[in-house]
Parts: C-alpha cells; structure tokens; sequence
C-alpha cells in the first residue's frame, strides 16, 4: 500500500502521536510493575515539567539544545544521510563558541559578541561534519561509521583540551575560566525581571529564539532554495539527482557543512549561557536524542519543535518523577525516555499499514 493512501495530517501528526501513546502504555505497565501508580507518575511528570516556572525554564531550556540537534539530523536525512555524530559537531562546535568567548570578552559585550560566537561555533562544527562528509561522498564511507568514530575523537580531544590547555589556571576542575558577565547570554527571568515580571531562575536564556529562527531557516532553506531542492531530490532518489546534472558529492558535503553547524548552536546555548564557561560534555546527549526528534518530527521544522518540547519535559519531568518517587530511579526514568525514542524511532512505521487498510476501507466507503 503506497503512503499515498494516508492524508499528510496521518503521517505528521497522528502516527507520531500514536507511537507516543503507545511508549506511554508500555512505560505504564513497567511502572505497574514495580508497584506504582503510574497516573501518579504521569501527573508528577507534568507538574514537573510545565507545573511551575522553573520547571517550565528547563523544560525549554533542554527543547533548545534538542531543536538544534534535530535539526543537524533531519538536513542530513534530506540527503538521505544518517548523521550520527552530533554529538561530537555539537562539542567541537561548543568548543568554537568558548574560543571565541575566551579570546574576545574583555572587549566585546554579549550582543557584539553573540554573531562572532555563532560563526565560530558553526565553522567549527561544519569543519568537523566536513570529514565524514567528504569522505562519504568522495571516498565510499559510510557516513554512520565515520560519524560515530568522530564521536569518540571529539570526546578524547575536548578531554585534552580542558585538561591540558583550556584549564583555568590553578583550578583542579578540568574547565575554562568563567566567561566575562558582558560576554553572556541573558536569562530568560532577567528578561522578565526587566519588563517588570518576575519568574523564577533557570538555565533558559535567549538562545532559545536561536532555535527559532535556525527553524525558519531550515524551512526556508530545504523547501524554497534551489540547493534546499537539490538536497531533497538526492535523498529521494540519487540516480536522479545525478542525470539532472546535480553536482551530489558536493552537495553531500554542502549538507554535513550545514548539518555540523547547526548542531553546533548547542554550544551558544551552553557555552555563552548555561554554563558559562567550556566544561567536560556539556551535549550531555543531546547530539543522541535530536536523532529520534528528528524520526518524530518528520524532518520538518514545525515537527522538530514539538518533538523536542516532549523530550524536554521527559527529561525534567522524568528529573522531577525520580525525586518525588524513591522506587522510581533515575535509571528506570531513562528507560521510559528510551522507550519513546523506540516507539518513535525504530518502531516509527508500525501503525501505518494498519491506518493504511482503515483509511483505503473509509475511502472504498465513500466511493460506494
């Protein structure tokens, strides 16, 4: 059965939702399992995560690190390629926010510094999807592999750095020195506090708006540029793309570029504002979850930004669920966080032959 027989409005929203609901019921029954109710469990989660400011603060405050990294991932898979390696983009990329920040700071306020930091970071995490890009499209590859191997080189390479170079002096804690006050981003309760409205502090700071706007350029980009057009017909069928004349190794490499450079944005959302300062994996798997954002949004902007508010109210949600509830462990939290990226990811077309046959039935129906 051809995926034309589902209405757009199937595909993007409803089998997401499915999945989700399904993740939900399985996670329902291991919570039943060790004894607890799990609409306790569901209600903790969500007061935890929208029931008050600082909840809430975090809540979008892990929604942009993962907008970004979905992002990364769903470019890629317009091309048809599978970026594993945001993690590693995103912890260069954080790496070229804090050089600039460290370099500049004494000189530069925020707003000045903020368009340098964004280029850097980007350069520096396009420079590190260039790699497995280039060696995909001109070598043969595979761009998994490659992808996942500059995982591990990012991670041994930030590890000597903050060691052995980027140490603040005299400290034991392998981190930079704290960035300048001027040099970083401004909270988002700061924010408030100056328009007259108090909210409680939390790591969300304005990069959130980043993410924003990299969605509408994503949109822009993929759906209403010659190159956005080009990315899409390689993913949908290569040989194609290769008889109209489409350049696609270097195409393939264009799209790593962008890729690396936008999951390099974690590192403003990071460097220049939750931590303030360059310290030992900040991604904290972000680079890993944008991957099932991705799957659950469809690749679409609109769909990427859903799907990362969900799996930012899992994380804080499930931060608040382990706390309030002993039996309930951090570890136990991640794995219903892991069922949701199973149900979404691997098993995110399991539902559609059965919507498949409904919707040819209701349509047959209608006919007659």
């Amino acid at each position: 059965m051809s995926q034309k027989t589902l209405p757009v409005w199937v595909d993007i929203a409803l089998i997401p939702l499915i999945n989700v609901l399904l993740a939900f019921v399985v996670a329902a029954g291991v919570i039943v399992l060790i004894g607890e109710n799990p609409l306790e469990a569901v209600n903790i989660m969500l007061m935890g995560a929208f029931g008050y400011d600082e909840g809430i603060g975090y809540t979008l405050y892990y929604t942009t690190n993962f907008i970004f990294t979905g992002l990364a991932v769903a470019i890629a898979f317009h091309a048809g390629l599978f970026n594993i390696g945001g993690e590693g983009q995103a912890y260069i990329g954080g790496l070229g926010v804090g050089v600039m920040c460290l370099a500049l700071d004494a000189w530069l306020p925020w707003y000045l510094l903020l368009p340098l930091a964004i280029f850097s970071g980007a350069l520096f995490g396009a420079l590190w999807a260039y790699i497995p890009g280039y060696l995909q499209a001109y070598r043969g590859s595979h761009i998994v592999i490659t992808t996942i191997m500059f995982n591990f080189i990012a991670s041994a390479l930030m590890v000597y750095l903050l060691v052995n170079v980027l140490i603040q002096p005299g400290a034991m804690s392998p981190e930079s020195r704290r960035i300048a006050d001027n040099a970083t981003l401004p909270f988002m309760h700061e924010v408030f506090g100056a328009m007259g409205m108090d909210i409680a502090s939390s790591p969300l700071n304005v990069s959130l708006f980043l993410a924003l706007i990299c969605c509408v350029f994503v949109w822009l980009f993929i759906w209403h540029t010659r190159w956005g057009y080009a990315i899409r017909m390689i993913g949908f069928n290569e040989q194609a793309a290769i008889y109209s004349g489409i350049n696609t190794r270097r195409m393939v490499v264009l799209t790593m570029c962008i890729s690396g450079g936008l999951a390099a944005m974690v590192g403003i959302n990071e460097v220049m504002g939750a931590q303030e300062r360059v310290v030992l994996d900040f991604v904290a798997g972000a680079g890993f979850t944008g991957i099932a954002v991705a799957l659950m949004g469809r690749n679409h902007p609109v769909g990427i930004i859903v799907a990362s508010l969900l799996f930012g109210a899992l994380f804080q949600g499930g931060a608040e669920l382990s706390f309030e509830i002993s039996t309930i462990t951090r570890d136990l939290v991640v794995v219903i966080q892991g069922l949701v990226i199973l149900f979404c990811g691997a098993l995110a077309y399991m539902v559609r032959p059965t919507l498949e046959r409904i919707f040819a039935r209701v349509s047959v129906e209608k006919e007659l």
